[in-house]
Order: C-alpha cells, then sequence, then structure tokens
C-alpha cells in the first residue's frame, strides 16, 4: 500500500511542475524547496554537460540555502531519453542504469552536508517518469499517468492554460504591481520611430550577411554585402572593447550599425553572456569570460566564478554601469526586429534583476518567452523570481 501511495504522490509532483514554473520544462533540472512541507516555488537549471556535476549540485543547493525557511527539496530530471526509452540524454554513463544518476547523488551530498532533506527525486522523459531513491521503483520507470492539472492554488504563480498555447498565462505577474506598461523591453518602441526601427531592421540584415560573408566565404546569394556592414562586423574580433564602448553611447543616438550589431551579439548566448559578465564588473571580465567561453566550447569547464556572478553572487557590481547597460538595451529591444528580440529581452531581463528591480525583470523576461518558448536566460530569470532569489549585492 505504501508504495502505491509514493507512487500516487510522485506523479501529482509531477504534476504540479507546470503550475510552479508556468510550463512544461525540457532538458533541465527543476528544484523544488519547501519549508515545513510548504512548496515555496521552483527553479529551472540546465543539464550540466560532462563534467559539471559537482558544481550543478553546489549551485543548486546553494540557492536553496539562499530561502531562510527552507528545510528541504525535490529535484526532477527533465530529459529526452532515460531507461525503458533507449541510452541516457547524451550518452551519459550512470550508476544504476539511471540517466544523471549522478547529478542526483551529488545533490544529495550537498542537501545533507547543509542540512536539507531530500524529499524526492524523479526523473522524466516526457513519456516516462520514474524515481531516482525507491529501490523498488521499475528501473525503466512507468508510463506518464493522464492526470489533471492540481486545482490546488499556488500563490502568485500563473494558472497553466490560462494564457496562450505554451501554457504562459496573461494575466499579470506578482511583480507586476505598480510597473507600468511601456516602460520595459518592446513596449518601448512607442518612443521610436518607425524609420529608426527600418533603418536597424535593413542594417541587422545587412550586418548577418556581412558575418555569413567573412566566416563561409560568400553572402546569401552571393549578394553584394554593404561595406557599413562588414567594417561593423570586424568589431566583434574585441567584443569587450564593442561592449565598453557601448556603455558610454547615447541609447537614443546608437547608429544603425551598431544597433544591428549590439543587437546580433545579444541574441546569441556566448557573446550576450560576456555582454553580462562585462556590464555587470569591469572591462577585464569581459576578456576572461570570451575566454572562458572558447574554453567551454572546446571541452573544457567553465570558471564557476564566472558562473557565480550570473547567479547573483560575487563582488558588488557599478550600479552605474548596470544602469548604463540596461538603458541602452531597453533602446535596443525598442528597435530590434521581432524575430531578433528574444535575446534583447532577456538581457534586459537579467540586468533588470541585477540592479533590484523584479517588476521590471519579470516583464521583459516575459516577452522574451513569449518570443522564443523556454528561451534559457529569460526562463532562468523567471525561475530567480518564483523562488524570491535576489541577487547577493542586493541585500
Amino acid at each position: 500500500m505504501s508504495t502505491v501511495i509514493r507512487t500516487e504522490r510522485s506523479a501529482q509532483t509531477l504534476a504540479h511542475v507546470p503550475r510552479l514554473l508556468g510550463y512544461t520544462p525540457r532538458h533541465a533540472l527543476v528544484v523544488i524547496p519547501a519549508a515545513r512541507s510548504r512548496t515555496m516555488g521552483a527553479l529551472r537549471v540546465d543539464l550540466p554537460r560532462g563534467t559539471g556535476v559537482d558544481e550543478a549540485a553546489a549551485t543548486c543547493i546553494g540557492m536553496v540555502c539562499r530561502l531562510a525557511d527552507a528545510d528541504s527539496l525535490t529535484v526532477i530530471v527533465y530529459a529526452e531519453v532515460f531507461p525503458g526509452d533507449g541510452l541516457p540524454h547524451d550518452g551519459v554513463a550512470a550508476r544504476d542504469g539511471l540517466g544523471y544518476d549522478d547529478l542526483v547523488q551529488a545533490i544529495a551530498r550537498r542537501a545533507d552536508a547543509c542540512g536539507l532533506a531530500l524529499r524526492e527525486a524523479l526523473w522524466s522523459s516526457g513519456a516516462r517518469w520514474g524515481c531516482y531513491l525507491d529501490p523498488e521503483f521499475p528501473a525503466d520507470g512507468l508510463p506518464v499517468p493522464d492526470l489533471p492539472v492540481p486545482d490546488l492554488p499556488v500563490p502568485g504563480l500563473p494558472v497553466p492554460g490560462a494564457g496562450d498555447g505554451d501554457g504562459r498565462a496573461d494575466g499579470a505577474h506578482p511583480w507586476d504591481e505598480g510597473c507600468g506598461v511601456g516602460e520595459h523591453g518592446r513596449d518601448a518602441a512607442s518612443g521610436v520611430d518607425a524609420h529608426t526601427r527600418r533603418q536597424t531592421a535593413d542594417a541587422l540584415a545587412a550586418v548577418e550577411a556581412a558575418v555569413c560573408a567573412l566566416c563561409d566565404g560568400d553572402a546569401p546569394g552571393d549578394a553584394r554585402v554593404d561595406p557599413r556592414a562588414l567594417c561593423a562586423t570586424c568589431r566583434l574580433d574585441d567584443l569587450p572593447a564593442l561592449y565598453e564602448e557601448a556603455l558610454g553611447l547615447d541609447p537614443a543616438l546608437v547608429d544603425p550599425f551598431t544597433a544591428a550589431l549590439l543587437i546580433w551579439a545579444l541574441h546569441r548566448q556566448a557573446t550576450r553572456d560576456v555582454a553580462l559578465l562585462q556590464w555587470g564588473g569591469a572591462a577585464g571580465d569581459g576578456d576572461a569570460a570570451a575566454d572562458a567561453q572558447l574554453r567551454w566550447e572546446a571541452g573544457q569547464e567553465y570558471p564557476p566564478e564566472l558562473g557565480e556572478r550570473m547567479w547573483g553572487d560575487g563582488a558588488q557590481p557599478d550600479p552605474q554601469r548596470l544602469a548604463a547597460a540596461r538603458s541602452l538595451v531597453h533602446a535596443l529591444a525598442a528597435r530590434a526586429p521581432v524575430d531578433r528580440s528574444a535575446g534583447v529581452l532577456a538581457a534586459d531581463a537579467w540586468l533588470s534583476w541585477a540592479l533590484g528591480d523584479p517588476a521590471g525583470a519579470a516583464e521583459a523576461a516575459r516577452q522574451a518567452c513569449d518570443l522564443e518558448p523556454e528561451h534559457p536566460l529569460a526562463e532562468l530569470v523567471l525561475s530567480f523570481l518564483a523562488v524570491g532569489h535576489v541577487p547577493g549585492w542586493t541585500t
């Protein structure tokens, strides 16, 4: 009987996750902290690659420890393939045949060391689900039951199905009170004329053609490459210099090709992270972040001190640098073509969060996810907000 009860409870936990996050996660680790058995929200992070298991576990437990009342947690691993479906996702070698078992064990060790109880550790592939902690649970899992979304209210969180097709709600975010529409993200476009937006869109198309020409040796369709775009694209050779110069620009007077180049860079995770780490630190941090990104792409570990800053840990940033960066990104979001806006809006969300403005962060992150569902950085910011996590430097 106890096994049946546990199975039903675990299945209900899985059914609750879309309500807690506002969407159904994929290829992610979801951490659900609790205080005296009361759920405190949910945090979604990307699954680690290669040797980043211990760092991921330390980061997740560190986040839970920063919630003063948290005394336990549940973790759920979402991946495309698990036992019963085939090999573990990404070919991760896992003990006992369960994908990401090493990650769960690392989380369990860290939780125990911090006095936190690991209540449940589940996995879901979409088609099947299972439990890491119950040795009697079938190793190949069980089919995902067709359970209704629980009706139990979760204060301050969106109701799945109340919004558009991706499960996001159209209603107000709990941090939206007092935040007037038109202050953040693409809503700021009301202050940018159509001619400026058209110029920026044309410049961005030219920059993308120039990047193609420089990287592949020819432009799309052998079209002529605008020499102004080629000149602008060459500035990507020194990203930190580009980002540092951008901080000194008047956001309202950025020329179309510089705006297009920045939009192009912020649309891509690798180059966007360099910008955020530099704007949240100093010019030298951009060099370190660019070097770390190249090393990570070559299979080396990403420096934990850089990753921690994205999570709100580390030294106090210069608020004037962050504010200047956010003003710039606001202006870029207003000028960017819709299909190139998600990355800029996500950067806007992180900068707002870093400045202690949860309302602005929520608005920009939600707009980014409306344009690009499951945008990693936007979802990260929304996860921070869902559990009330704020940067250490704002407390």
